[in-house]
């Protein structure tokens, strides 16, 4: 994603790329490349995060001394880092979310409301991603059934696991699936499974290139914010 943040940046008028942080040293001829953010001698305007949930911790700790903005793509959150991201966000604009493609946000809302309609039907998430993808699920799946469970009152439950479940299928649940392997960049799925026929909604990514247009985008977006936490929403 480093690289697709780069080559988007490098076609752009509107961003110039002045450092990178990575943990293997770059050769980019164009810009200095750290291992550790805290060497950074640049002062950028903008901090975009695609990296791992411990990064981002420090990532954040710079930001914040520093006051930047940061714009986190980062996934796979523990509960408690969630809730140190929303303790930054008290000091510095941040904008956090689990896809950053536009598409897959308007798809959130699109079953959302099919949710409210479709109340009859067991709904069934699956997601797929490539073999390196190190969360599961991912933060797009969790976007999906988190805008479905708002829709329907925060009532439903999540099952990621039925190896161990002796039980009927409960009426409140949002089942979540995740298949890893080969190249795939990302597929989402939610079923709308009811009485002699499904509903499905699909949302395919091809290119990772999406992702960094968002990034790029909620830049933009965030470093006009006052302090708090954004996302999709606020930007779409």
């Amino acid at each position: 994603m480093g690289q697709e943040v780069l080559s988007k940046v490098n076609a752009s008028d509107e961003f110039e790329m002045c450092c990178g942080v990575d943990k293997f040293e770059g050769n980019n001829d164009s810009f200095p490349t750290y291992t550790n953010i805290n060497d950074i001698k640049e002062l950028p305007d903008v901090i975009i995060d695609f990296s791992i949930p411990e990064a981002t911790m420090n990532i954040l700790e710079f930001a914040t001394n520093k006051h930047i903005p940061i714009v986190i793509a980062t996934t796979g959150f523990s509960d408690e880092q969630l809730a140190l991201i929303k303790k930054f966000s008290e000091n510095i604009p941040i904008f956090r979310s689990g896809n950053m493609s536009y598409e897959i946000n308007i798809m959130s809302n699109i079953v959302a409301q099919l949710a409210t309609k479709l109340k009859d039907s067991n709904i069934e998430i699956i997601e797929t991603h490539h073999k390196n993808k190190i969360d599961s699920p991912s933060g797009t799946a969790l976007i999906l059934a988190d805008s479905i469970n708002e829709a329907l009152n925060n009532e439903m439950e999540y099952q990621y696991d039925r190896h161990s479940v002796r039980r009927k299928r409960p009426e409140n649940e949002i089942g979540i699936h995740s298949i890893r392997g080969g190249t795939e960049v990302g597929k989402h799925t939610v079923l709308f499974l009811g009485e002699n026929e499904t509903l499905e909604i699909t949302h395919t990514v091809t290119s990772r290139g999406v992702f960094a247009n968002g990034a790029l985008k909620a830049a933009k977006f965030i470093i006009n914010q006052e302090n708090g936490l954004y996302n999709m929403r606020d930007l779409i």
